[in-house]
């Protein structure tokens, strides 16, 4: 198993779709960029939702096209037939689906069951396929991989079963969510456990959220389990508007520093001293302290 691992940054969209005052596309641009140049391969940077439901993202579109796109692969969040749509005539080079674990979350996010839920993700796949050559890489997400806000604990099985299909569809990787970060290292391995006995660990990143301070021991376990990928956003910047009092995703800077500490090397060698110059512009964007360090 690979001593590499790839920090994949979410900052710019997960990171900030939170956010209660607009922040201006340039801003954005110019947070996208810095992450890019400080060296992180791949950067999660737009939604192409309804500004109705999530405001802050209304200018995915001009993110996306704004931002360059040489030294880093950009990716969008689809979160719906139209979002599709438009991500797809967008210049994106990775276009990223979800849906939750649970029949509470997805009614709360996105107004359907869990079993509509799956279908509407079956259907965009299928658009997805249809409408690309191959050259666009389809990211899918699980969010409440481990606990839920409104269904509370969810089943390892479940889990297992929706990364399943998600893969048999056409996600070339599958991110899986303690979306409110109450996850503890045990749930998290036999999560992976269940998980790993349908797909390769090869194909799976942990998206952790640090709530209750346990993202990087949660980054430990699924490091046993053989998980290469974990997502991560600047400065510990985020939160979900669907999972009340969830903290945002490991800091960047956090999990540099601890796979460092761990041996391992880490995918596009980022600089250590450009993530943190880029965490305190991620500061200085929203107003406040953040706690990435």
């Amino acid at each position: 198993m690979t001593d590499v691992v790839e920090i994949f940054e979410v900052g710019p969209r997960d990171g900030l779709q939170n956010e209660p005052v607009f922040i201006n596309t340039l801003q954005k641009i110019a947070l996208v960029d810095g992450l890019a140049k400080a060296g992180l391969p791949r950067i999660e940077c737009a939604s192409f939702v309804s500004p109705k439901w999530v405001p802050q993202m209304a200018d995915g579109s001009a993110v996306v096209s704004g931002s360059s796109r040489k030294a880093s692969d950009l990716y969008a969040l689809a979160p719906n037939a139209r979002g599709l749509q438009d991500a797809l005539i967008s210049p994106a080079q990775g276009i990223c689906l979800f849906l939750g674990a649970t029949e509470g979350f997805n009614r709360a996010n996105t107004n359907i069951s869990l079993t509509g839920a799956i279908e509407r993700v079956k259907l965009l796949i299928d658009d997805f396929k249809n409408n690309t050559d191959g050259s666009i890489a389809l990211r899918g997400y699980i969010s409440c991989v481990i606990d839920c806000p409104y269904d509370g604990k969810v089943a390892p099985s479940d889990v297992a079963e929706i990364a399943e299909m998600l893969f048999q569809a056409g996600c070339d990787e599958i991110s899986l969510g303690d979306t409110i970060g109450t996850g503890y290292p045990d749930q998290v391995d036999a999560m992976l456990a269940a998980v790993k006995e349908r797909l390769p660990a090869r194909i799976l990143a942990g998206h952790y959220h640090d709530t209750a301070a346990r993202a990087l021991d949660n980054i430990d376990v699924s490091l046993e389990h053989g998980l290469r990928t974990f997502d991560a956003s600047i400065a510990g910047l985020g939160g979900c508007p669907y999972a009340p009092g969830a903290k945002g995703n490991v800091g960047t800077e956090k999990v540099f520093d601890h796979l460092l500490s761990r041996g391992f090397s880490i995918l596009g060698d980022p600089n250590r001293a450009a993530l943190a110059r880029v965490g305190d512009m991620a500061r200085s964007i929203v107003g406040r302290p953040l706690n990435a360090i």
